[in-house]
């Protein structure tokens, strides 16, 4: 498994429009066996992405889904930047559908 844990900080006051485009843009991605975008509980515009993918492979290859493009369209202009980026190993555990 591959997995990817992002912080992105949205314009001010950009936050909720910004979660919504990115919740809107993870459906239906072959291999994403989990996309989580949560509010940071300390900063009003910061937002916490959390991807479990079936392969590193696929997680790249979902770039170039109709979707995700225009989810990245829609989003660029909301997004005043990227902090902490992660990349994991995912074991298992709740919450995570089987590969």
């Amino acid at each position: 498994m591959f997995g990817l844990i992002t912080k992105i900080r949205a314009n001010r006051g950009a936050r909720d429009r910004l979660a919504s485009v990115l919740i809107k843009g993870s459906t239906s991605m072959p291999g994403c066996l989990s996309y989580v975008v949560a509010a940071d509980a300390t900063d009003s515009d910061a937002l916490w992405i959390t991807e479990v993918w079936s392969s590193a492979e696929l997680h790249k290859s979902s770039l170039q889904l109709p979707q995700v493009r225009e989810a990245m369209a829609a989003g660029r202009g909301l997004i005043a930047g990227f902090g902490e980026r992660f990349q994991t190993t995912p074991l298992g555990g709740s919450g995570i559908a089987a590969p």
